[in-house]
């Protein structure tokens, strides 16, 4: 993939507003960087994981209707390099999310890394590695991989429940901030991925689509304009 940004943000999705900001700020002590209206009474409140607007990003998305119900997505932990800790450090956010904070260099996680629960090791790895063409990072373990600075940490769980849906609570997305929306679409489902959404412009802002891996979780490709300079439509 052609990217734009050297990290991967993460998404989440919660009713608990009020519990979950005080969580992430000032807690996890994450900046707030802006708010954004999704629509269908979503607000997206953005947070930078560490960088600022060059890093990676959590997106908290408050939904004011309640989300159904679903079993967690195979994203089920989220590491945060902090130099200033010798020791990770567990914690859970108040819907059950789990952060932990790692010394920086811990597994070779500089900014972030993902722990990704998978039901078929072999598969996903595939996907991670040849269909989205993700170079691996030995240094995180045999099944994690690189997409710029961020690390994805493939772990078989045979109890993991796939095909979740994309609007629950909890982690629910990944978003890969890349060149050209329509090409690296087209690219991923040529070269065996799935299709989630087909690509979008929405307003000035972002032109974008979502992919699936073999578990069905979500990825959210971003051609932003802040990044690229353009919405123009490539392929």
């Amino acid at each position: 993939m052609d990217l734009a940004k050297a990290h991967l943000d993460l998404g989440l999705f919660t009713n608990n507003k009020k519990e979950m900001l005080q969580f992430w700020q000032e807690e996890v002590g994450l900046p707030f960087d802006h708010l954004g209206k999704l629509g269908g009474g979503v607000h997206q409140l953005r947070h930078f994981l560490g960088e600022g607007p060059a890093g990676p990003i959590l997106k908290i998305n408050h939904a004011r209707e309640a989300l159904q119900e679903a079993t967690s997505s195979g994203y089920h932990e989220l590491l945060i390099a902090r130099e200033t800790i010798s020791t990770p450090t567990h914690l859970i956010d108040p819907d059950g999310n789990k952060v932990t904070l790692v010394p920086k260099g811990y597994k070779g996680i500089t900014t972030t890394g993902i722990k990704l629960n998978v039901c078929n090791l072999s598969a996903s790895a595939l996907f991670y590695g040849k269909t989205l063409n993700l170079p691996p990072s030995p240094e995180a373990g045999p099944n994690a991989f690189i997409c710029g600075q961020s690390i994805l940490m493939l772990e078989e769980d045979d109890t993991h429940s796939p095909n979740q849906p994309y609007q629950a609570k909890g982690f629910r997305y990944l978003t890969v901030q890349i060149f050209s929306a329509d090409k690296e679409h087209a690219n991923i489902i040529g070269n065996g991925g799935s299709e989630g959404r087909p690509p979008r412009t929405l307003g000035t802002t972002v032109r974008y689509s979502f992919v699936k891996d073999p578990d069905g979780n979500w990825i959210e490709l971003s051609q932003r304009a802040t990044l690229t300079g353009s919405l123009e439509v490539l392929t």
